[in-house]
């Protein structure tokens, strides 16, 4: 069963490191984000309904890319946390066992995907830096980030689950 659980995650997450598409980023920015899959609520928020969550603030940190290559770093960074999204749609959850199954997969409008565990978000210090963000450098994300992004602050190379143009967050089981 780990075994299967494993492949499957391994083989989703490779589509984080998909080809950005070659639309201009104009055209791939997004305004909405819904949240889908195994909840119980189905969300579609706009940056005005993200503003109603309680807001998480971060001043400063790295960017690394996949090879570890050092980026500019997000100052003052400004979103709500994934699990408090994920918190409001309530994740279906038949028997207690049910969420150690479940991945969540955020999906951008030019098709890149990042994946999380359920552990990640809701058992582990990596979820409190797991942000939807709207907001960085005191201003509303620009056409290159779109309107709504996310990034896992904790991880050691952030660049692979910094989605830009954030359209979808899936939340889907991944074996029963």
């Amino acid at each position: 069963m780990h075994k299967l659980l494993l492949a499957v995650a391994l083989s989703v997450s490779a589509l984080a490191f998909a080809h950005p598409s070659d639309t201009p980023p104009a055209q791939r920015v997004t305004t909405q984000l819904a949240v889908t899959g195994a909840v119980e609520h189905p969300l579609k928020l706009s940056v005005a309904d993200l503003r109603q969550f309680p807001v998480q603030q971060i001043g400063e940190f790295p960017l690394a890319g996949q090879g570890g290559a050092k980026r500019p770093p997000l100052k003052n960074v400004k979103g709500v946390r994934l699990r408090d999204l994920l918190e409001r749609a309530t994740l279906v959850s038949r028997d207690h066992n049910d969420v150690k199954k479940m991945a969540i997969i955020a999906t951008a409008s030019d098709g890149y995907v990042a994946v999380f565990s359920w552990a990640e978000i809701f058992n582990s210090p990596l979820g409190d830096g797991v942000l939807v963000f709207y907001e960085h450098d005191g201003a509303p994300l620009a056409d290159d980030e779109g309107r709504i992004a996310m990034i896992s602050t904790q991880d050691a190379r952030s660049g692979p689950r910094h989605v830009k143009w954030l359209q979808s967050i899936e939340v889907r089981k991944l074996a029963d």
